[in-house]
């Protein structure tokens, strides 16, 4: 190989090892940087849930808005100016996914936001036959790409945060889920889990929650979890954060598979 292309080669290692090193550093610097006086009052009015967390839980939690901040723009549709109170809202409850892990949103590249429920295009397949309908709603996942989110659906979920509805948490974890390369309801799991207790928790508490809704029996989670798996995942997102209580009594394993998951126990704070 002539001198010139090796130098060049070289050279061009050389930078892009620079420059990952510079960017990890800027992580550990972001993920150390507490959020200002008027952001945290931001946070804790728009967030409720964040003003029980505990003291250790507070500060990875707005070292993760840092980051996800640094990281992700915001883009306003339909007339949406975006503010502050919009950015943190929606980073501060996507990071509580994330808060106790070092999982991050590595597939995510921007965040859409509507003022209200928006339309979409959905393809519905039926055998051969596929028909695209437009359909409302309030947020969207996209594979390798953005979520899309209605801010007065947000601002709803994150104020009420009893009520097993939130589509931050639920949009955020279909981004988790789609690390593995397939949104499927089978996330990245912890070291401590395994591929065939997840499996067998998931698919057997699925089953029962196809049958409750479908036999009109309430419980924690919404029937909108009856979907397929990869909802009854986000689903159970929603419900392990905002009824975590009547959840862990109803569907216990699934419950703790999503503890050692997310390293968290809302029990321990929510009370």
């Amino acid at each position: 190989m002539p001198i010139l292309v090796l130098t060049i080669v070289i050279l061009g290692l050389g930078y892009r090892l620079y420059r990952r090193r510079a960017k990890a550093q800027l992580r550990k610097d972001w993920l150390a940087t507490p959020l200002t006086d008027h952001e945290r009052a931001i946070v804790h009015e728009q967030v409720p849930l964040v003003r029980t967390l505990p003291d250790h839980l507070q500060q990875k939690l707005e070292g993760k808005i840092n980051l996800f901040l640094s990281e992700f723009d915001f883009y306003g549709y339909n007339g949406l100016e975006i503010t502050e109170e919009i950015e943190l809202s929606i980073a501060a409850q996507a990071c509580i996914l994330v808060m106790n892990t070092d999982a991050w949103f590595d597939h995510l590249t921007n965040v859409m936001v509507y003022p209200g429920a928006f339309r979409a295009k959905q393809a519905h397949h039926d055998g051969y036959v596929v028909t695209e309908v437009n359909e409302t709603r309030s947020g969207e996942s996209w594979s390798r790409g953005p979520v899309i989110l209605s801010w007065d659906c947000v601002a709803q979920g994150a104020a009420n945060d009893k009520d097993g509805h939130n589509v931050v948490f639920h949009e955020f974890a279909h981004q988790l889920d789609d690390l593995t390369g397939h949104t499927n309801g089978v996330p990245i799991l912890g070291k401590d889990q395994t591929f065939a207790r997840w499996e067998r928790v998931i698919l057997d508490a699925f089953d029962r929650h196809v049958a409750n809704t479908e036999r009109g029996r309430k419980t924690a989670m919404d029937p909108y979890g009856a979907e397929n798996h990869q909802e009854f995942f986000a689903v159970a997102i929603e419900t392990f954060f905002e009824k975590p209580e009547r959840f862990k009594k109803e569907e216990p394993e699934v419950y703790a598979e999503l503890s050692k998951l997310l390293r968290l126990d809302p029990l321990e704070w929510t009370k």
